[in-house]
C-alpha cells in the first residue's frame, strides 16, 4: 500500500453510480425475477470500463471497479455462497426512530421499485459455504484487464469485500446456534474472497460498517458492552480470514451508516477504537467529513492510537449534494495531517460509497464526479502546504 510521499494521495470508499440500465438488471435479479445473464455480464463490463475512466478523469489515485458487478456492498454474496434465502427483517436505526420525520423523509426518498432494499436482505437458512468462485475470479480478471488499458494513469487499485459482521447483522440467522457461530461461518467463507482479491494484486478493503453502525441498529436497546462483545467476535473472525494476507495489503472501512439522518445515536469513535484497531489492517478509513464525526480527527492526537497505520479520513460527505470547495477539502486534510504528525500517512478519502446498493443514490451522478474532482483539487492544495 503506497504512502503519500510526494503528495497527498486520494481514494474513495468503493461504490460509485451505476448506469440506470445496470441498476434495472440488478434490482430485477434481486427481486427473484429471471434476467439474461449474458446481458448482465455485458452491462457490467461496459459500466466498469466507464467507471474506471471517470475515476481517472476526476484525478483519483487509488481506484476500483465501482462495484458495478454487485447489487449492493454485501447482499451480492448470496449469489456466491450457499445457505441464503427468504427475507430478513432489519431493525430501523435508532436515530431515525427518534425523529419520525427523518424516517418518513428517508422512506419517500427511497420510494422506488428500482432499488435494492438492504432492510429486507435474504437470511441464513442453511450452511454458509463459498460455493462459486467464478464470479470473484471473473471480477478480478476483468479489473486487471481493464486497468492494463490505463497503465500509468492511477497509483493503485483496491477491491472491497464485506465484513462477516455486516452480513451477520443484516442477514438474519435462522440456522446457526448463535451469532458467534454465524459470524465465524461467514468469515470462513469470505476467506476465499479476501484471498482471491489479494492474489490478484489488489488492496483488500474490508467494508465493516457493523463495527460502528450496529450500535444504533441491532444493539440499540442493549448495553454498550454487549455491542463491544459482538465487535470483538467480528474482529477475531476478520483476522482469522486475513491470516495469509499481508497487513499492508489490507485497509479497513468503518462507518456509522451511509444515510442522511440525525446520527445522534452514533457510538463515539473513542468507545470502539480499542477493539476496531485490532483488525490486522495497514490502513483504516473513517468518516470525518459529515457533521456528526468531523471532530473525531482530534482523537488521534495521541500518536500511540494510530500506531504505524495509514489513516484515510473522509473529507467528502457522501450523503449531501453540496460540492465541497477544494479549499475546504484542503483544510480537512491539513488538520488531520497535523494531528497525526506525518502527512505521508494520510490518504484523502470519502466518508462512504456513493451507491452502496443499486438504486440507493442520495447524491446525483454529476455531483458525485464534481465532488471527486474537488477531492483531487483539495489534495493538491494540501500537498503544496504540507509537502512543499
Amino acid at each position: 500500500m503506497q504512502h503519500s510521499t510526494n503528495r497527498i494521495l486520494t481514494t474513495h470508499a468503493g461504490s460509485l453510480p451505476r448506469p440506470r440500465s445496470l441498476t434495472t438488471l440488478h434490482t430485477t435479479r434481486y427481486s427473484g425475477a429471471t434476467i439474461k445473464e449474458a446481458e448482465l455480464t455485458q452491462a457490467i463490463e461496459e459500466a466498469t470500463r466507464t467507471i474506471i475512466a471517470k475515476q481517472i478523469e476526476a484525478g483519483v489515485d487509488i481506484i476500483n471497479n465501482g462495484e458495478m458487478g454487485r447489487e449492493s456492498f454485501f447482499t451480492y454474496i448470496q449469489h456466491r455462497m450457499s445457505g441464503f434465502g427468504g427475507v430478513s427483517t432489519r431493525p430501523i436505526m435508532a436515530d431515525l426512530s427518534r425523529y419520525p420525520g427523518s424516517l418518513e423523509r428517508r422512506r419517500q426518498a427511497m420510494d422506488t421499485n428500482e432499488r435494492v432494499d438492504l432492510l429486507r436482505a435474504p437470511k441464513a437458512i442453511g450452511e454458509i459455504r463459498y460455493v462459486d468462485t467464478s464470479p470473484i475470479e471473473q471480477e478480478c480478471n476483468q479489473l486487471q484487464h481493464l486497468l492494463k488499458q490505463t497503465e500509468g494513469t492511477f497509483s493503485e487499485a483496491f477491491m472491497s469485500s464485506p465484513s462477516p459482521g455486516i452480513i451477520a447483522a443484516a442477514m438474519q440467522n435462522e440456522h446457526y446456534e448463535d451469532m458467534e457461530a454465524y459470524v465465524n461461518a461467514i468469515a470462513d467463507a469470505l476467506r476465499t474472497e479476501y484471498s482471491a482479491i489479494a492474489s490478484a494484486g489488489f488492496i483488500v478493503q474490508i467494508d465493516a460498517p457493523d463495527l460502528a453502525l450496529e450500535r444504533h441498529t441491532l444493539f440499540q436497546d442493549k448495553p454498550l458492552e454487549e455491542f463491544l462483545a459482538f465487535v470483538r467476535s467480528v474482529v477475531a473472525a476478520i483476522n482469522k480470514a486475513l491470516a495469509d494476507i499481508p497487513r499492508e495489503q489490507v485497509r479497513l472501512h468503518v462507518c456509522w451508516g451511509n444515510y442522511e439522518g440525525p446520527h445522534d445515536s452514533d457510538v463515539p469513535l473513542e468507545d470502539i477504537w480499542s477493539e476496531v484497531s485490532k483488525v490486522n489492517a495497514g490502513a483504516i478509513m473513517l468518516s470525518m467529513a459529515n457533521p456528526r464525526h468531523a471532530h473525531e480527527y482530534r482523537f488521534f492526537e495521541d500518536p500511540d492510537l494510530l500506531g504505524d497505520r495509514i489513516l484515510i479520513p473522509g473529507v467528502i460527505d457522501t450523503t449531501t449534494n453540496y460540492i465541497e470547495h477544494p479549499e475546504v477539502v484542503a483544510d480537512r486534510i491539513e488538520r488531520v495531517a497535523k494531528v497525526v504528525g506525518d502527512p505521508g500517512r494520510i490518504i484523502a478519502g470519502t466518508d462512504c460509497g456513493f451507491e452502496t446498493a443499486a438504486g440507493s443514490n442520495m447524491v446525483i451522478e454529476e455531483v458525485v464526479w464534481a465532488k471527486l474532482r474537488s477531492l483531487s483539487e483539495g489534495a493538491a492544495i494540501a500537498s503544496k502546504r504540507l509537502l512543499g
